[in-house]
């Protein structure tokens, strides 16, 4: 099997290159996010890409790895120029997320613990969460725009940018 190359490149001053996706399940009037159980903030299910894979390839095979399951990927609500800093890092992420449904055997039960996983060195844990700006905004889950925009989300895609440290970049 080939050796697999994830979209990430390092540059000066120790700030990092992103290319990752990331897919917004729904069911219910609640959303699929999850967090490595080390970290206080959660995120909507993704990763990297891969060079050579296309983004809704990308997002298949995440939540294949992630959740176990097949998903229909649905139509992209965002791009995202994404700015901010995580573990003494500056990071410049280009984020793509879509819409996707998820199987309906995958398990849904309101803000408990769904699924868990060893990713990596990090262990992954899975909850449905209200899809409201109040319970987004609670669970502390960047990019922050998000939360914002659940209630009303956008016909077709939308290009953000957005800086946690400089909103006027």
């Amino acid at each position: 099997m080939p050796k697999r190359k994830m979209i990430r490149m390092d540059g000066p001053q120790g700030k990092r290159f992103n290319f990752r996706i990331a897919g917004l399940g729904f069911r219910d009037g609640h959303v699929l996010v999850h967090r490595a159980t080390h970290e206080d903030f959660w995120s909507f299910p993704g990763g990297r890409a891969e060079i050579g894979e296309t983004s809704v390839k990308t997002l298949k095979r995440e939540m294949i790895e992630e959740l176990g399951v097949e998903v229909r990927v649905g139509r992209m609500l965002w791009t995202v120029e994404n700015f901010f800093r995580y573990e003494d890092r500056d990071y410049h992420e280009i984020g793509f997320y879509y819409e996707m449904e998820i199987p309906e055997h995958f398990p849904f039960h309101r803000s408990e613990i769904v699924h868990r996983l060893r990713d990596g060195t990090s262990d992954l844990e899975f909850k449905w969460v209200k899809a409201t700006r109040a319970a987004l905004t609670a669970l502390d889950i960047p990019p922050y725009f998000i939360a914002e925009r659940i209630e009303d989300l956008p016909p077709s895609p939308v290009h953000v940018i957005w800086d946690d440290g400089n909103p006027d970049r």
